[in-house]
């Protein structure tokens, strides 16, 4: 038997192992697509405390427990492995779709990272729009306003889809609940949070709000930031903003952060401040 037939007999076995989704479709043929269950192996044969391995498994995501085979892992766990780390590539490298924008209804703006290799080596090109981004704020953008959103691929195309469709909506409904007036959001493609400090700029906000793709790991590729900051000046420094991180299904979920960032905004208003100024001024009264 060559290799090939042991990896296709190892795959067939685990697909017997964990049935396909009842919403999945079944492929043409089972040995080229495997699908894998969202639940990770965790495993450990003639574990001396299973309840421990247990408790450490509850209270976090990291591969613990997982059992092996002589020095190394197994042979499921070594896929699941690769799975995950494909998926953190593609967050990365793929773009969040044109149907997708579509659907939230954001406008699309660039940066002068015009491709994703000068996106990833070049940091101050990602931080800077491009010419006809700069004459399409200038001209359409909402000027004025208090605050001013912006949804940014950042390194995860794929935190973007799955949280902004119910995030922004959520923190929309918070800011004008609260008498807040806010701008037209929009989408920068390759953009850095310190974009965020000419957008300011040139719409002339009180507050500029963030929510850009996390580097994906190995445990979610999903992962959401949202990078607050109160009047931005060239003086301005990571010091200067607030991120609020981790939100994603599994962490703080897409419409809880959702209100729970109007309330901070609401607070930085009125505070005339972010990053550690606000928390020294938030501190100060408690």
């Amino acid at each position: 038997m060559d290799i090939q037939e042991i990896v296709r007999q190892v795959l067939r076995e685990l697909e017997q192992k964990m049935p396909l989704p009842e919403e999945a479709p079944v492929p043409n043929n089972t040995e080229d697509v495997i699908y894998f269950s969202e639940e990770r192996f965790k495993d450990v044969e003639n574990a001396k405390n299973i309840a421990m391995i247990e408790r450490a498994q509850s209270i976090t995501p990291a591969r613990i427990g997982i059992g092996r085979t002589g020095t190394r892992m197994r042979t499921g766990s070594y896929l699941q492995f690769l799975a995950d780390h494909a998926a953190a590539q593609d967050a990365v490298l793929k773009d969040v779709g044109e149907e997708f924008l579509q659907q939230i209804k954001l406008p699309k703006l660039e940066t002068k990272a015009q491709d994703m290799k000068t996106y990833l080596m070049d940091l101050d090109a990602g931080r800077q729009l491009s010419t006809q981004s700069v004459e399409y704020l200038r001209t359409h953008g909402d000027k004025g306003k208090s605050v001013q959103i912006i949804v940014c691929d950042g390194l995860s195309s794929s935190a973007v889809e799955a949280n902004v469709s119910d995030l922004l909506p959520a923190l929309i409904q918070g800011l004008k609940l609260k008498n807040i007036s806010v701008a037209q959001p929009f989408f920068i493609q390759r953009s850095r949070v310190w974009v965020q400090d000419e957008v300011a700029k040139i719409v002339d906000c009180d507050l500029v709000i963030s929510l850009i793709g996390e580097r994906p790991g190995l445990n979610t590729d999903e992962s959401l930031s949202a990078y607050m900051v109160y009047r931005p000046t060239e003086k301005t420094v990571e010091a200067d903003r607030t991120v609020i991180s981790n939100i994603h299904r599994e962490g703080l979920t897409p419409v809880e952060a959702g209100a729970y960032l109007s309330d901070v905004i609401e607070q930085m208003l009125l505070a005339k401040c972010t990053g550690v100024a606000f928390a020294r001024r938030k501190n100060a009264h408690m």
